[in-house]
């Protein structure tokens, strides 16, 4: 029975090179040698196999390989393509990345933030759930964390990719309102807990400022539960709707169809993120888009900078566009 291949050492790529073990070891890594003697490591390490260990190597202080990405909820199908696609743009920087799911809560988010940290990732890209979290800036202390969607208060992060929500829940609710809609339940995924996420405060002022009559209820992302709440507003007699995630607006449409309801024609609905299932409903759900393609490139950017020690700390506000498709009566 033929044996394993023995993993070759960074010894042997020294000896195959001619160079020293701590040459090769920043060769490997890009760092102070120069490009010709990085490309002649990384070939003689491809030609014998040589992979390196993250675990060893975390052990000695060095980096890793891997970037902490925590969700604020996967049962969101728009976050789901969001880790898809960031996943993606590390491997293709020559990371890994260490995907964990808050599953919305506040306190599991903290408690997986930690683990990673703990875990040594080379840096943390976050969707908080509650950022205003004092972990944040205890975390960014000595880890690299880019932030996307919230700005996390009173930390030093490496970067943040922040959604202009104030723009986006105005463009939202002055849809509904020039379409007559006075009476709106907001459905938000935001917990009684977390009660200061940018989104639902702005929601509540510009409500004001517009004249609206406003019912906030959060709602579970997955779609059977987000099917249930809503059904319970329309049977409150609610006929509009703003909901924080297109999961949750899916909701609707499915409560709105079991209760003999059309859209738009007896029920007004709304998301705030253009997943792309929103254009093949009946009708296309009308929506925010905070173009996702642009904000995988933008975080990935930011912290693989952060990672290298190439970059100061940037802030990058996404701006919102309205995508009317007919879901608004």
């Amino acid at each position: 029975m033929p044996q394993p291949r023995k993993r070759a050492t960074i010894r042997e790529v020294a000896k195959a090179t001619g160079l020293s073990p701590a040459s090769v070891s920043y060769a490997l890594r890009g760092i102070q040698v120069s490009e010709e003697t990085i490309e002649r490591v990384r070939r003689a390490a491809a030609e014998l196999g040589y992979e390196a260990d993250p675990i060893a190597r975390a052990l000695a202080g060095g980096p890793t390989g891997t970037v902490g990405l925590l969700c604020g909820s996967l049962e969101d199908l728009w976050q789901q393509a969001l880790a898809v696609g960031i996943g993606r743009a590390l491997k293709d920087n020559d990371r890994y990345a260490l995907i964990l799911d808050a599953a919305g809560d506040p306190a599991r988010e903290r408690t997986l933030a930690r683990q990673l940290r703990d875990q040594r990732v080379d840096a943390l890209i976050v969707q908080p759930v509650d950022p205003a979290a004092p972990l944040w800036a205890e975390l960014c202390e000595n880890l690299p964390v880019v932030s996307i969607g919230d700005a996390l208060a009173g930390a030093r992060t490496a970067g943040e990719v922040v959604f202009d929500n104030r723009a986006g829940v105005t463009l939202a609710l002055e849809h509904l309102r020039n379409r007559g809609r006075r009476r709106v339940a907001v459905l938000t995924p935001t917990r009684s807990s977390t009660p200061d996420r940018p989104a639902d405060v702005h929601v509540l002022a510009e409500a004001g400022r517009l004249g609206l009559d406003i019912e906030v209820v959060t709602a579970p992302q997955a779609l059977t539960a987000a099917t249930s709440v809503a059904g319970g507003v329309l049977a409150d007699g609610h006929r509009a709707f703003f909901c924080f995630a297109d999961s949750i607006a899916y909701g609707v449409y499915a409560a709105s169809a079991g209760r003999g309801l059309g859209i738009p024609g007896d029920v007004s609905v709304m998301g705030y993120d253009n997943h792309p299932m929103s254009g093949l409903l009946t009708p296309g759900l009308t929506t925010v888009d905070w173009d996702i393609e642009g904000i995988i490139r933008a975080a990935v950017r930011l912290v693989v900078a952060a990672v290298d020690g190439e970059a100061r700390p940037r802030r990058i506000v996404q701006a919102p566009r309205l995508r009317d498709r007919g879901s608004v009566g």
